[in-house]
């Protein structure tokens, strides 16, 4: 089978996906069996009557939908340090960007958000240009970057974010109904830190599997999270304040050759958020942090 067929029927099931739609609700909309369009799907052999049909559902042309299937551009791993300078540089640039990469749609943006719908196209289309996101037609916005699409750690959006937002989201307040906040501190080896560093990596890429399971469903139903996760040798500035000059720091208690490493796990309220983001997060960290 050509591989225009193959990014063809990779680019409709990514696009019911995205809009939440299933077999059935092919099934529904072509007046065929849900047996019949999964046969369809396996067999990947379409006629141009049904991919009209399909196209229709999706709420596009034809055109617009082999358009969408042919994109070349490559999906996006991190953005360069010019392009996150721009992107801090307008309050309303990053909120666009920021919603876009969630996987809004320009409506939501414009309803959520007290920003006209000619300001956020405007945004859309530099984002556009960076490359972060594809702007289709009807404004449609379909997000570049990729599944682990990250800021670059030590650059301009972290950094926006750290004088901006750190303090408002360690400052709380916690509800201990749905939030949770957690320190601790240890005395580990650097085997053990590698370990669990790991685990924290793992943590992440949980939150973001629930993120993607969690697309389909209205917005309504769904609210942001913030997950904090760090990891550093530390010790209290006032414990560091009472040390003998001439005393090893092996003696310390949370300073051995180098600071205890300490770990801080928060999770925010923005608001209501799925019961399963909440029931997937909490089971996977008192499954994997005990």
């Amino acid at each position: 089978m050509s591989t225009e067929i193959v990014q063809l029927i990779a680019t409709i099931k990514r696009e019911l996906k995205a809009q939440g739609l299933t077999y059935r609700d092919v099934a529904r909309a072509l007046k065929v069996s849900e047996a019949s369009v999964k046969r369809v799907f396996a067999s990947e052999r379409f006629t141009v009557a049904r991919l009209a049909e399909v196209s229709q559902l999706l709420g596009l042309t034809l055109a617009e939908l082999l358009q969408e299937s042919t994109s070349s551009l490559p999906p996006l791993d991190v953005l360069t340090r010019e392009q996150e300078a721009q992107l801090v540089s307008d309050d309303k640039l990053l909120l666009v960007a920021v919603c876009s990469l969630n996987h809004w749609s320009l409506n939501d943006i414009t309803s959520v958000y007290d920003i006209p719908k000619q300001e956020a196209v405007k945004r859309l289309r530099i984002l556009d240009r960076l490359g972060l996101i594809e702007l289709l037609p009807g404004d449609r916005i379909r997000r570049r970057a990729k599944r682990d699409f990250d800021w670059i750690p030590d650059g301009p959006i972290r950094s926006y974010f750290a004088k901006q937002g750190l303090n408002d989201f360690l400052e709380g307040p916690f509800n201990p109904a749905d939030e949770s906040l957690d320190f601790a501190n240890g005395m580990l080896t650097r085997a053990a830190q590698a370990e669990l560093k790991l685990e924290l990596r793992r943590l992440r890429s949980k939150l973001v599997t629930l993120h993607e399971q969690s697309i389909p469903a209205p917005l309504s139903d769904k609210d942001g999270i913030g997950l904090l996760l760090a990891i550093r040798q530390w010790e209290p500035p006032a414990f560091r304040r009472m040390r003998r000059e001439s005393q090893p720091d092996s003696d310390s208690v949370f300073k051995a050759s180098q600071p205890a490493t300490t770990i801080g796990i928060g999770l925010p309220s923005l608001g209501k958020r799925p019961p399963d983001v909440k029931a997937g997060i909490r089971k996977y960290i008192r499954q994997r942090h005990p």
